[in-house]
């Protein structure tokens, strides 16, 4: 197990640094000047050179990606155009607001989507099967940008239930876990569950259908197990492979939901991406991206090691 977790780790490494060179490379081949939010329409030429001094933008490609990796090994992300603040203290308070919501809509999407996969599984090709499959589908398919719209204006503007945009009362980023708060956080997280509930749900209605044709299904069956009994040995062999997608669909929600923190004005990585790009705020834009890949990579060698834990076939 330790020579499996330690082979891992130096997978992660190689990978870390291909994703640091493609967010580096991929924002400085975009068009625009990134100083263009902090100069005037008629600065100087000298203006603009000592700008381009200041945040390293005067050296060669390399020379500023050598620069950037050693200071984000240090934990410096630079400074941000737009705000002149740390780029690390933005992102990692971004960072915590999504992962708090996007660990609530992963919850609420795997607990959600494993039932009715189960369920479906179980009662393949039954009334309740169609229906399970039904709702699957279109939580893959509707849009969760739109749907984050509608119910704003159903849940908010015409029942005014519940709260439309922001984080917290009075606009303050400030979070606890209390009702205040909570309110802020149901309709973003049940809009970002839609998602990983239908593609959970499909997963382990395949898995819990291809485990029920196994002949040791067969065999527990034929020695007259329950279908309690029955239902555990499935769950456990259904378990690793739904912790795997779980896993993976909190990564995705952790970079991918721009559009819904943006609909709902949830003060999280999204909503600051979307500042930056249309900023055009290099520093602030690398540094979210390597920080959301950096976790996504974690995150996916967390689920591996659970997964060799829950299943030691894996390591083998």
């Amino acid at each position: 197990m330790l020579a499996y977790l330690l082979r891992r780790i130096l997978y992660t490494l190689p990978i870390m640094l291909g994703v640091a060179l493609l967010c580096f490379a991929l924002v400085h081949l975009a068009p625009g000047d990134p100083l263009v939010s902090v100069l005037p329409a008629d600065a100087s030429a000298e203006l603009q050179a000592q700008m381009r001094e200041l945040y390293g933008f005067n050296r060669p490609l390399p020379e500023q990606f050598a620069r950037w990796v050693w200071r984000a090994l240090q934990g410096d992300l630079g400074q941000s155009i737009a705000t002149s603040r740390p780029v690390a203290s933005e992102v990692m308070t971004a960072v915590i607001n999504t992962l708090r919501l996007a660990v609530v809509a992963t919850l609420i999407g795997f607990v959600l989507g494993s039932l009715f996969g189960f369920v479906a599984g179980y009662f393949r090709n039954s009334w309740v099967d169609r229906a399970c499959s039904m709702l699957s589908v279109l939580g893959v398919s509707v849009p969760h940008y739109w749907l984050g719209m509608v119910m704003v204006i159903i849940f908010s503007s015409q029942l005014m239930w519940l709260p439309a945009t922001g984080a917290g009362p009075g606009g303050s980023g400030d979070w606890a876990w209390d009702r205040e708060h909570v309110q802020f956080m149901i309709l973003p997280a049940i809009t970002m569950s839609v998602i990983p509930l239908g593609i959970i749900a499909r997963t382990v209605r395949a898995l819990v259908a291809e485990l029920l044709d196994q002949e040791f299904i067969l065999g527990l069956k034929a020695k007259g197990l329950t279908h309690v009994g029955i239902f555990r040995h499935v769950l456990k062999n259904a378990a690793p492979t739904a912790l795997a997608v779980m896993g993976l669909q909190l990564g995705y929600l952790l970079g991918g939901s721009i559009l819904i923190e943006t609909v709902f004005s949830w003060p999280g990585t999204g909503f600051l991406l979307n500042q930056a790009i249309f900023q055009r705020d290099l520093p602030l834009l690398q540094g979210s991206i390597l920080v959301l890949a950096v976790f996504f990579v974690l995150l996916n060698l967390i689920v591996d090691v659970v997964q060799t834990l829950l299943d030691p076939r894996i390591a083998r």
